[in-house]
């Protein structure tokens, strides 16, 4: 089913306009959900690191109580002296996160502690983690992992132990020592619970060496084996991000290592949040696009019915035009090309008309050459002439020419009226020839002989009909009649590439230049206007009164009308040398003039 120009204006501009709106849509959500993943990415880095800077604004601090301590030990005298005992209270009063201070000898006996309380007896401190730390690594800040405090009697509180090995001057003696600090675990808690990595993301703690947690928000499902965290995969980073899906869920993991700690604070986000928000950007570009196409279609629809109005007039026109309406022009207003075509299209109608009234004209022409070459297939002077001789012939008994005679005229005359068509072979054309001459040699009593060729691929092939006697004619009228030596006429049909070509060559007086472009401008050359020939003897040119001009100008139009102006007759001749005639028509095959095919 065929559709209107404004139908597919429509479907066209609407489809690219889907297509890109499509296309710019996905480019569009393809960059704002790799904006979103990389702004979740940023967030979440700098929320850990911010975490990773507190806790070590946080170790600093402690560094500094070790440091006054140490610097405090230094300058009193000895690790038992008053000035020690007071600062060390002076540091518990204004740190409420420190729980106890302690100094042990290197054999693990208390020196000091604050506030002042008993160790336990069946504690064997140099087997502490944070003990044998302190003294493997003098002067390095170790940090053991969140504990329950149980070196003192009565003391069982959550803390991290942080000791670092020092030196100090007992009774005269330097010796080391190990300082410990306990500090309330509920700071460092307090540190990580304060950032929020969406409504389900957190941020927990692991120690660098081994792996282990050192605080995670749900401590207690972790313990019970109720969570997990793929911690082996986080050891093997020290700052970045990455995506795991070992929990069964696709979740974003960022890390970041806090200096001087040993620690990696590890920041988990979980990615359906992410695509929930990268899904509402996603809703909301589509409604977007959604409204935009609506306005492009309707702006489609609108201007493509512009565009195909100017053009449905001009059909409509047309359609006057196939009711045989001619007279009235077609004024269009629109695009500058619609203009145009209308103006075109006047333009059109006027070269129609004037072709219609051409074509009448030459219908009119047409009927008339064929009215005269039927006519002139029955030439009362031809047959009168033909009848004389046969007489003559009778009264001197030549039976057998008499035969001959007729029976060519009769053969003559057959081709000539058969079938009232104008289209018949070469074959059949080239037989009406053979017969035509055989009848005037006869008339002529042997003036001149003739000979016919044709390839055999042309005999089969379609021509009009009557197109060679009234060339042969010229040729023995004008050119054989007055020779004083015999004379000579060859008809030759071949196929040269596409077109089949009559030749009619004669040995006769020829014909004076000024004629011979008359009859190559295929200008008629009738009575009023003989046809110049040699005399025979070579004195010069004669007047010879015939007709046969028109019959010539007459199979001239009519190769015209039916083949084509590219079609026609040619003439070559020389005065004394004889004539030669070419007649070229295109090469068809064919029943008849109208179902003629091109071969």
């Amino acid at each position: 089913m065929r559709s209107s120009i404004q139908f597919i204006l429509t479907v066209s501009f609407s489809l690219f306009s889907v297509a890109v709106i499509a296309m710019f849509g996905l480019l569009l959500y393809d960059k704002f959900s790799q904006t979103e993943e990389q702004s979740a990415i940023l967030s979440t880095q700098q929320i850990v690191e911010q975490v990773s800077y507190n806790l070590e604004d946080y170790v600093r601090s402690i560094t500094d109580v070790f440091r006054v301590i140490d610097q405090t030990i230094q300058a009193g005298g000895g690790a038992q002296s008053d000035t020690v005992a007071s600062e060390l209270k002076a540091i518990l009063r204004t740190r409420e996160d420190i729980v106890s201070l302690a100094l042990f000898t290197e054999q693990g006996e208390l020196i000091e502690s604050m506030p002042r309380q008993q160790v336990r007896n069946s504690m064997r401190l140099t087997d502490q983690s944070w003990f044998k730390s302190a003294t493997d690594t003098p002067g390095h800040l170790s940090f053991s992992l969140p504990h329950i405090q149980n070196i003192y009697h009565g003391s069982y509180r959550w803390v991290v132990s942080m000791s670092k090995g020092i030196t100090i001057k007992q009774n005269g003696v330097t010796q080391n020592a190990v300082l410990l600090v306990d500090v309330n675990f509920k700071q460092i808690d307090e540190l990580s619970q304060r950032v929020s990595l969406g409504q389900k993301g957190y941020v927990y703690i692991i120690d660098d060496s081994a792996g282990n947690i050192v605080y995670h928000p749900q401590q207690q499902l972790i313990y019970i084996g109720l969570k997990y965290e793929n911690v082996e995969q986080a050891l093997k980073y020290a700052y970045g991000s990455y995506m795991d899906d070992s929990t069964g869920e696709d979740r974003l993991i960022t890390i970041k290592t806090v200096n001087n700690i040993g620690w990696k604070v590890v920041g988990v986000s979980y990615m359906d949040e992410v695509m929930t928000s990268k899904q509402e950007v996603g809703d909301y570009i589509v409604r977007i696009l959604l409204l935009v196409l609506l306005l492009v279609l309707i702006i489609s629809a609108f201007m493509s019915a512009r565009i195909s109005r100017p053009i449905k007039q001009l059909e409509k026109a047309m359609k006057s035009v196939e009711r045989g309406e001619f007279g009235t022009p077609v004024t269009i207003r629109g695009a500058l090309e619609v203009e145009r075509l209308s103006q075109r299209y006047n333009m059109m109608m006027g070269t129609i008309k004037q072709l219609m009234n051409q074509i009448v004209a030459e219908q009119e022409a047409k009927r008339k050459y064929e009215l005269e070459v039927l006519q002139a297939q029955i030439n009362p002077h031809f047959l009168y002439n033909t009848l004389n001789s046969v007489v003559r012939m009778v009264g001197m008994s030549k039976n057998e020419e008499i035969v001959k005679t007729i029976t060519s005229l009769s053969k003559l005359f057959r081709i000539s009226l058969g079938k009232g068509q104008a289209i018949i072979t070469v074959k059949e054309e080239l037989e009406h020839a053979r017969n035509y001459l055989t009848i005037q040699e006869i008339r002529f009593k042997n003036k001149f002989h003739f000979t016919l060729e044709a390839d055999d691929e042309v005999l089969g092939f379609r021509t009009l009909k009557l197109i060679l006697q009234p060339i042969i004619e010229n040729a023995i009228v004008h050119g054989i009649e007055r020779m004083v030596d015999e004379g000579y006429i060859e008809v030759r049909a071949q196929l040269i590439g596409e077109r089949v070509r009559f030749t009619i060559k004669d040995n006769g007086l020829g014909i004076d230049e000024k004629t011979l472009q008359k009859l190559n401008s295929g200008q008629a050359v009738g009575t009023s206007e003989p046809i110049l020939q040699g005399s025979g003897s070579g004195s010069g040119a004669m007047p010879v009164s015939s007709g046969s001009g028109v019959g010539v100008h007459n199979v001239r139009e009519r190769i015209r009308l039916y083949y084509g102006e590219e079609y026609g007759l040619t003439y070559e001749s020389e005065l004394e040398e004889g004539t030669t005639v070419t007649i070229e028509i295109p090469r068809r095959i064919g029943t008849g003039d109208k179902k003629e095919v091109d071969v």
